[in-house]
């Protein structure tokens, strides 16, 4: 199959947003943290898709959508690498790579039982200590956590 037949496996998108090398294993949780089975745009969504890069990755289409950085740096956690790619009339104006931010707000659990943020009704918060390795350390506990700890909420 030629690279030409290879791009048509996913529909050109005219306006909104391109999430690509999503690592296939991760992307269903791209799309919960996202919220877009929430949303009424028209999305793509392509699973398990040849990547010489990841071997099989995964890739999101929405249309007419554009993510401010807060919401796009919240799947930083799950899938570090991913790409973001703004199309405006069929072509691609910006691209950029997500970056872990240095807090995280309401995305993860604290692993602590008795931390206040799982006894009261609050926000998580989180501080970034190592974007490389994922280690995160609770606001409130001052608990560290690397990513194979903590679950997303």
């Amino acid at each position: 199959m030629n690279d030409d037949k290879q791009a048509l496996q996913v529909a050109a998108l005219k306006n909104g947003t391109v999430i690509d090398h999503i690592p296939s294993e991760k992307l269903f949780t791209v799309v919960q943290l996202l919220g877009l089975d929430q949303m009424t745009n028209n999305i793509t969504i392509g699973f398990n898709l040849d990547s010489k890069k990841l071997g099989k990755k995964g890739i999101i289409k929405i249309a007419d959508k554009y993510f401010d950085d807060e919401e796009i740096n919240r799947i930083s956690v799950v899938a570090p690498h991913v790409k973001l790619n703004i199309i405006r009339d069929y072509e691609v104006v910006e691209k950029r790579e997500v970056q872990m931010p240095d807090d995280l707000r309401e995305i993860i659990k604290c692993a602590n039982p008795k931390c206040i943020s799982n006894n009261e009704p609050m926000a998580t918060l989180f501080h970034v200590i190592d974007k490389e390795e994922c280690v995160l350390k609770c606001h409130y506990c001052d608990r560290e956590q690397r990513k194979d700890e903590f679950s997303i909420l």
